[in-house]
Order: C-alpha cells, then sequence, then structure tokens
C-alpha cells in the first residue's frame, strides 16, 4: 500500500473514532437514569452501533438468587430468560460474572488478564461472526448484570478500540443500574416496615383507596381483616422487647403464610396488622382469619430458651363499593374491638349496612 493510501485509511480510521467520540458523550448523559427500561434501551439499540455491532442483550443479576434475568435484547431468535451463575461448567457469561472482567470471546489471547479455564460458547451456529464482547456490569465492586454484543456487520472480529469503548461504557451502565436498584430500594423502604418487612400505614391506605376505586369501576367488593396481638405489652414486659419483636416477626410471617399473593398485608400499628383481600367472599375472608388464630394460637415461640405462647384477635368484613378507605378500616377496626372484648384469641365479623 503506498503513502497515499495509507495516508487516506487513517484519515478514514480517524474520522470513524472522532464520529464515535462525539457519540459516546450525549449516550454517558442518557444513561444518567433511574428507568431501567431506558437503560436497557440505551444499552441493545444504541451503543451496539458505536462499534458497528448487530446483536446484544442486557441481564440484570439479582444477588439473591446469583439468577441472571434478562432485561432486553434484539436478537431475531430466543435467547435464555434466565441464566443461572451456578452453572458447571461455565459459559462465557458466567465465567465473565466471575472474574468481572470483560471477556472477547474469539480472541480470549489478546487479553491482558483472561480469566482461567476454558469456556465454550453455545449456540454458535444462530451467529454470523465467531467473535463477541461479554461484559459484567460493575457497581462498587459489585456485578450487577451483563451486556452481550456480537456480529459485527462487516463480519470482522472487534478490535481493541471497540473493546476500550465497551470498557468504559460497562462501567457507566453498572453506575446506572446500581442507582436504580438502590432508588427502588429506598422505595421499598418508604412503603414497608422495617420489623416485618410487610406495608406500612401510609401504603396500607394508599392500597385500599387503590382496591376501593378498583371496585366502584369494576364491580366487586373487597375484604379486610383486622389483626391484634394479644398481651404483647405483658410479653415485653416479661420477656424483653427482643422477644415481642420476635413475636411481631413470626406472627406477621404466619399471617402472610395464610394469604394469597394478590392480597396486601400490612403492618397497621405497633401490635395490628391489617390485610386486604381483593374479590373475596365474607365467608371465604372468615375462614382465612380463622385460619390465621389457629396457627398462631398453636405455635408458641422460643425465647432466650422460654416458650411464649401466642394469640390474636380478628375483625372481618366485606365492603361494598363506594365505601370510602377511612370508613372501611373504621369498620373493621371495630369488629377488632369486639373480638378483644370477647375474649381475645377469636374472630369477630363486622356487617356493614349497604351503601345507598
Amino acid at each position: 500500500m503506498g503513502n497515499s493510501e495509507t495516508s487516506k485509511v487513517n484519515k478514514l480510521r480517524c474520522a470513524r473514532e472522532i464520529c464515535r467520540l462525539e457519540s459516546i458523550t450525549p449516550l454517558a448523559r442518557k444513561l444518567n437514569s433511574l428507568d431501567m427500561d431506558s437503560i436497557a434501551e440505551i444499552c441493545v439499540d444504541e451503543i451496539p452501533k458505536l462499534i458497528s455491532a448487530r446483536l446484544a442483550s442486557l441481564y440484570i443479576l439479582d444477588e439473591t438468587s446469583d439468577i441472571l434475568h434478562l432485561q432486553k435484547y434484539n436478537h431475531p431468535f430466543l435467547i435464555n430468560n434466565i441464566v443461572s451463575l451456578n452453572q458447571n461448567p461455565p459459559s462465557p457469561m458466567i465465567a465473565a460474572v466471575r472474574s468481572k472482567e470483560l471477556i472477547l470471546v474469539g480472541d480470549v489471547d489478546t487479553l491482558e488478564d483472561p480469566p482461567k479455564g476454558k469456556v465454550q460458547r453455545s449456540f454458535a451456529k444462530n451467529y454470523m461472526t465467531k467473535s463477541c464482547i461479554i461484559a459484567p456490569l460493575i457497581c462498587h465492586g459489585r456485578v450487577v448484570g451483563v451486556l452481550n454484543i456480537t456480529d459485527k456487520n462487516d463480519g470482522t472480529a472487534f478490535n481493541t478500540s471497540e473493546v476500550a469503548v465497551i470498557e468504559l461504557f460497562r462501567q457507566l451502565i453498572g453506575a446506572s443500574i446500581g442507582n436504580v436498584k438502590l432508588f427502588e430500594k429506598s422505595q421499598r423502604l418508604a412503603q414497608t416496615d422495617g420489623l416485618t418487612g410487610m406495608y406500612n400505614h401510609r401504603t396500607f391506605y394508599e392500597s385500599l383507596d387503590s382496591e376501593l376505586r378498583r371496585s366502584q369501576r369494576y364491580g366487586g367488593k373487597v375484604a379486610i381483616i383486622m389483626a391484634d396481638i394479644d398481651n404483647l405489652k405483658p410479653i415485653n414486659d416479661k420477656f424483653g422487647h427482643r422477644a415481642g419483636d420476635m413475636a411481631i416477626r413470626q406472627i406477621s410471617r404466619r399471617l402472610q403464610a395464610c394469604i394469597r399473593q394478590i392480597d396486601v398485608p400490612a403492618r397497621y400499628g405497633g401490635d395490628e396488622f391489617a390485610i386486604i383481600l381483593p374479590n373475596t367472599s365474607l365467608d371465604d375472608a372468615i375462614m382465612v382469619a380463622e385460619r390465621m388464630v389457629k396457627m398462631v394460637s398453636e405455635s408458641p415461640i422460643i425465647c432466650d430458651h422460654q416458650k411464649i405462647n401466642l394469640s390474636i384477635s380478628v375483625g372481618v368484613g366485606r365492603y361494598e363499593s363506594g365505601s370510602c378507605a377511612g370508613d372501611v378500616a373504621r369498620a373493621a377496626d371495630e369488629a377488632l374491638y369486639a373480638a378483644k372484648q370477647a375474649g381475645k384469641n377469636n374472630v369477630k365479623v363486622f356487617k356493614p349496612e349497604k351503601v345507598v
């Protein structure tokens, strides 16, 4: 190749790099978002274009289960929706997560510090090229997801400058996903009770108001269960507040074990719980309440080698559309008071007059 041709190639290469650099800044700004869907769209639809790649997929890591969940992809064929980190031997993606290092499949030897052990690429026949980039997304030293990019438009392998672009973006994406997770956690904490993990008093009323509006719009009725721990103060006085907290936690778990996934459990107050049961008959709500009373009373707790018997008093009601959240909760509370007055460890029913 002559000097003039070499000069033209270098100029063209420089022009492409300048264009790429000019595209990086606005994309980096767009990644500063608390919307996971927006972040995923940038990862799958826009970042691959910077390195002339055709296919991309974004997985988000659930650290509690060690499972990667597919967030977004643009492949014309199906790919795995979930990937367990416990695979053995590991896939390239799992190897990348374990090492926290970007892997360039098809040219592993160019990496300065490649992960140990041989990795195998599955479904190779679905891809046009043998080269792909697997980039673990890091936030504060922890993997929060993985971005996979493959199939360059011209059929060549990814080069070092393209890997460098993804290396830059994987840190930015990781920080953004970490911020989303932190924001979602703070939202959950604002809505839940720290001791039991149930919804708090405010969120209970928001959920109840929403269910009542839904019943007004689509028909149906809402059942409410209000439960109060019997003799919590004597438990605190005799065994200490640690035992009282244990009683609250254990009772909350037993109440939740008696309800459906669509029901809404809340810690209503210090020793009170409330459960919203959408589209539930009064008889069914009573059966649930009686099961709760039975489960709590038959399972004492052990604290510091001492057995502590537990029981709850429960009020149940079912409400017509047109009721307001305050009236509903007040009516269920009256039933709960009646259960207390009747000797505790029992269920009482409040039957409100029909709303005209």
